[in-house]
C-alpha cells in the first residue's frame, strides 16, 4: 500500500517541478538547440566551400583565362557614367590601368515631367551706377505683364542687399511653387559686392559639407550679362566675364538646370543691349511656360548644355580652379616608361601673381558713388567724411553721445577710415552697398604717412567750407582747425588695413586721440593691435543666427571669429579701454536676448557697454533687409533693455551701472562699477559732493599721452578723467546746457526741467 502510494505521488512532484522551472528549462533547451544548429551549419558550410575551391587531389583541371569585366563595362548602367556609342569596329583595349571618366550627375526628381503648381521667377541684379537696376525693373515689369495662373509675378532682389545663404545655399521654400532664378549681372574691373557673390558660389561648390547640387530644386535658371565692348572687345579680353563665371557656378550648383543660354548685352550700344535683353526675356518667358505646362527643360541633359561650354570637354571637377590646367601630349599606344629616353621638360619658374588693384580707383563707379555721398577718397582705399554732429557742434546745437560719455567735443573730432572695405553687409549700414567688401586684403597698400596727410588735409578742407554757414561760432570754428580726436570708424573695417599700428602712431604723435571701431571678424588683427585711446567692438547679436541675419558676414566661420575676438578683448582689458557697442534692432536682436549678451560680457569683460537704438537711414539696403522705422526702438525701450541686461549681469556676479546717457541719440552707457564708480580726486569734484563716489566715464586725454610717451605699461584706470557731468548722468538726458537744442526748422526747444522722450 505504501509502495503504491509513493508511485502515485511521483507525477505530482514532477508536475510541480515543471511548473516551477519550465521557463528556465525551455530557454536552456532553445539555447542548446541553437548552438548545435549553428555548429552543424558552420561545419557543413566550411566543408562545402572547401570542396568548391579545392578540386580533389590528382584531378585534371582545364585552366581557362579569367575574364575580368572592364571598368567601363561594369559601370555601364551607373548614374555617373555616360556610355559611349558603340562603333562598328570594336576598339582594342589599351595597356595599363583603366581610368573611369565622366561627370557625376546630381539627383533628379522622380518625375521631371510632372506639372508644376506654379513658377516663381526670382530676379537678382547688382548695380553700382544704377543702370543694371533700371534694366532689372524693366524686366520685372515685362514679366509681370505675362503672368499666368501658373507663372507668378517676379520678385526683385538686389544682390548687395541679399543674404546669400537664404537663396544660394538651398532652394527657398515656397509652398505650392518652385523658384526660377534670373540673374542680371554687369562686369566691373574693380572690387565690388559682386566679387563676394561669385566667391560665395565658388565656396559653396567646393564645400564638402554642402550637397553637390544644393540648388537642384530650382525649376531652372538663366543669366544675362552686361559689358562694354569698347573696353573689352571679346570674352577672352574681359567682356561679361563675371556673368560667365556666375553662369558656370550656377550650372554646377543646380545640377545643370540652365533653362536658357547665357545672354550678353553691350552697353556701349544702348539699342543693341535693349534688343538683346528683349530676345533673352522672350526666350526665358517661353521656357517658364513650358515648365508650367510640364514639358520640362527640353531633350537631353537638363538645360541648354553642360556646365563647361565652348568646346571645352575637360572634366573641371578634377582640376583646381586656382591651378593652371594640365596639358597632355600624344603618345603612341605602345609607349612605356622605358621608351622615354629624354627627360620631360618642366618649367619650374613660379607663376607671377596678378598685381594688386586699387580698392577704389578714381575712374570707378564706386568712387563716384562714395564722393556723391560726401566722402573724400584718400589714395586708393581710405576715406574721410564730416559728421553731422561736427556741423551741429560748430553751430552750438549739441555734440554726439561721445561728448556726454567721454568728453569729446564733436567739432574737434575727425571721422575717417584707412579701409573702405568691410567684411559685413549690416542691414542698418548707410553705405548703400557701394563700398567694396572682402575677407582678405587683396588691394594695393598706401603708406600710412600718405593716409595721415591725406585724411587730415581733407578734413580741414571740409571744415573750411563751413565758415560761411549761418550760426557757426567763431571760437568753435577756430578750435576745429586743430584736430584733437579721431574716430576710426566711418565705413569699412579700419583694423583691416595692414599698417594700422603705424597710422595710430602718427595720430598719437600729434596728440590726436584714437577711437577705433571693429566688427569682431578679424581676431588676429585685433590681437596684434597696438595702443588706442579706446577700442570698440560692434556686438550686434548674442547668437550665431541673429548675427547672420543682422550683420550678414562674409566669413563662413563668422561665429568662431566673433568668439575669438571676445577672448582677445578679455586679454586686453587691463591695458586698453574696451567697449561693447550694442546696436538694438527691434524684432531682430532685442526680445529675450539679454541673457545671451550677458554671456558675451562675462566672456570679454569690457570696461563699458554702449546700448544704442539703431538709426534708420531709409535706404533701399535697409528696406531690402526688411528694416523700417518699426525696427527703431524708442528711448524707453532702450532703457528697459539696459535694465534687463543689468539684472542678467548681476546674476553672473558682474556689477555694471548706468554711467551716462544721451537721450537724443537713444543711447546710454553701462560702466563697470568697481573700476569707474569712485571717489573723485582732490579738486576734481564738480558738484560739491566731497568724499562721495561718482561716475568717472570721462577721459583725461593729456594723461593718456603722458602714459603712452612714458614707455611704461599702463591701464585704463591711469587716464580716467574728471567725474561725469551732472547733465550727462542717468535721468538727465545728456544734453550739454551750454548748447541750444533746436528743431528741424532751427527753432530753439525748451528742455529745462523736462525729461527727454
Amino acid at each position: 500500500m505504501d509502495t503504491t502510494s509513493s508511485l502515485f505521488q511521483l507525477p505530482d512532484e514532477l508536475l510541480y517541478l515543471w511548473h516551477a522551472y519550465r521557463t528556465e528549462v525551455l530557454l536552456s533547451a532553445g539555447l542548446v538547440f541553437a548552438v548545435v544548429r549553428l555548429a552543424l551549419y558552420w561545419r557543413g558550410g566550411s566543408r562545402k566551400n572547401k570542396e568548391i575551391l579545392t578540386p580533389p587531389v590528382l584531378t585534371p583541371v582545364d585552366e581557362k583565362p579569367l575574364v575580368i569585366q572592364s571598368a567601363k563595362e561594369s559601370l555601364q548602367d551607373a548614374d555617373h557614367y555616360e556610355a559611349p556609342i558603340p562603333s562598328a569596329k570594336p576598339a582594342r583595349p589599351k595597356p595599363g590601368p583603366k581610368r573611369v571618366t565622366g561627370v557625376k550627375k546630381a539627383k533628379r526628381p522622380a518625375d521631371p515631367d510632372a506639372t508644376l503648381d506654379g513658377i516663381q521667377p526670382i530676379l537678382f541684379y547688382y548695380t553700382v551706377g544704377g543702370s543694371t537696376q533700371a534694366y532689372a525693373k524693366t524686366l520685372a515689369e515685362s514679366l509681370s505683364a505675362t503672368t499666368t495662373p501658373t507663372i507668378l509675378p517676379p520678385q526683385l532682389h538686389d544682390l548687395a542687399e541679399t543674404d546669400y545663404d537664404d537663396f544660394f545655399l538651398g532652394t527657398p521654400k515656397q509652398p505650392g511653387t518652385i523658384p526660377f532664378y534670373l540673374l542680371l549681372l554687369p562686369t566691373y574691373n574693380i572690387d565690388t559686392n559682386l566679387d563676394s557673390f561669385l566667391e560665395h558660389l565658388r565656396e559653396t561648390h567646393h564645400d564638402f559639407r554642402i550637397d553637390t547640387a544644393p540648388l537642384a530644386g530650382l525649376a531652372g535658371y538663366s543669366v544675362f550679362g552686361f559689358g562694354d565692348q569698347t573696353e573689352w572687345p571679346s570674352e577672352a579680353e574681359g567682356f561679361c566675364t563675371q556673368a560667365v563665371e556666375a553662369d558656370k557656378w550656377m550650372a554646377r550648383l543646380t545640377g545643370r538646370k540652365r533653362a536658357f543660354p547665357l545672354g550678353f548685352g553691350d552697353v556701349s550700344a544702348k539699342k543693341g543691349v535693349e534688343e538683346r535683353l528683349r530676345e533673352w526675356t522672350e526666350g526665358v518667358t517661353a521656357i517658364m511656360k513650358d515648365l508650367a505646362a510640364g514639358k520640362g527643360l527640353g531633350e537631353g541633359v537638363p538645360g541648354s548644355g553642360d556646365a563647361v561650354e565652348s568646346g571645352d570637354e575637360e572634366d573641371e571637377e578634377d582640376v583646381d580652379d586656382e591651378q593652371p590646367k594640365r596639358t597632355t601630349t600624344k603618345r603612341s599606344k605602345t609607349a612605356d616608361l622605358e621608351d622615354m629616353k629624354a627627360p620631360i621638360a618642366v618649367d619650374f619658374t613660379p607663376s607671377q601673381p596678378a598685381p594688386p588693384k586699387p580698392m577704389v580707383p578714381k575712374t570707378s563707379p564706386t568712387y563716384t558713388a562714395l564722393t556723391k555721398q560726401g566722402y573724400s577718397i584718400i589714395g586708393t582705399h581710405s576715406g574721410v567724411k564730416t559728421c553731422r554732429w561736427t556741423k551741429s557742434a560748430l553751430r552750438g546745437r549739441g555734440s554726439c553721445y561721445k561728448h556726454s560719455f567721454y568728453g569729446i567735443a564733436s567739432h574737434l573730432c575727425m571721422e575717417a577710415t584707412p579701409s573702405l572695405s568691410c567684411s559685413n553687409k549690416c542691414v542698418f549700414c548707410w553705405r548703400h552697398g557701394t563700398n567694396p567688401v572682402g575677407t582678405t586684403w587683396r588691394w594695393t597698400v598706401d603708406p600710412p604717412d600718405e593716409i595721415y596727410a591725406g585724411i587730415t588735409a581733407a578734413h580741414y578742407a571740409k571744415i573750411k567750407t563751413l565758415r560761411g554757414v549761418p550760426g557757426v561760432r567763431a571760437d568753435r570754428f577756430a578750435a576745429a582747425l586743430r584736430i584733437r580726436h579721431c574716430a576710426l570708424s566711418l565705413v569699412g573695417e579700419p583694423i583691416f588695413y595692414p599698417h594700422i599700428n603705424a597710422l595710430l602712431a602718427l595720430l598719437h604723435a600729434d596728440h590726436i586721440s584714437t577711437f577705433l571701431v571693429c566688427n569682431a571678424q578679424h581676431p588676429d588683427h585685433l590681437a596684434a593691435l597696438g595702443p588706442v585711446t579706446q577700442l570698440y567692438v560692434s556686438i550686434d547679436a548674442s547668437n550665431a543666427e541673429s548675427l547672420r541675419q543682422i550683420d550678414r558676414p562674409l566669413h563662413r566661420d563668422y561665429w568662431d571669429r566673433f568668439l575669438r575676438c571676445m577672448d582677445v578683448l578679455y586679454a586686453k582689458r587691463h591695458t586698453t579701454r574696451t567697449v561693447f557697442r550694442l546696436t538694438l534692432v527691434k524684432n531682430f536682436n532685442i526680445a529675450e536676448e539679454a541673457e545671451g549678451y550677458a554671456n558675451l560680457v562675462l566672456r570679454a569683460r569690457p570696461a563699458f557697454i554702449e546700448v544704442k537704438g539703431v538709426t534708420y537711414c531709409g535706404t533701399s539696403t535697409s528696406k531690402g533687409a526688411g528694416l523700417s522705422m518699426a525696427n527703431v526702438p524708442f528711448w524707453h525701450e532702450v532703457q528697459l533693455f539696459a535694465a534687463e541686461l543689468q539684472r542678467a549681469l548681476k546674476a553672473r556676479g558682474l556689477d555694471y551701472g548706468v554711467g551716462a546717457e544721451h537721450a537724443h541719440s537713444c543711447c546710454l552707457l553701462l560702466a563697470e562699477r568697481e573700476r569707474f564708480f569712485r571717489v573723485p580726486a582732490a579738486g576734481s569734484s564738480t558738484d560739491g559732493k566731497v568724499g562721495a563716489k561718482q561716475w568717472h566715464t570721462q577721459i583725461d586725454y593729456a594723461q593718456f599721452f603722458r602714459c603712452l610717451e612714458s614707455g611704461r605699461p599702463f591701464a585704463p584706470e591711469d587716464y580716467v578723467g574728471t567725474p561725469t557731468p551732472e547733465w550727462a548722468l542717468e535721468g538727465k538726458g545728456g544734453f550739454d546746457p551750454r548748447d541750444v537744442r533746436v528743431d528741424r526748422k532751427g527753432r530753439a526747444i525748451e528742455i529745462a526741467g523736462k525729461e527727454e522722450s
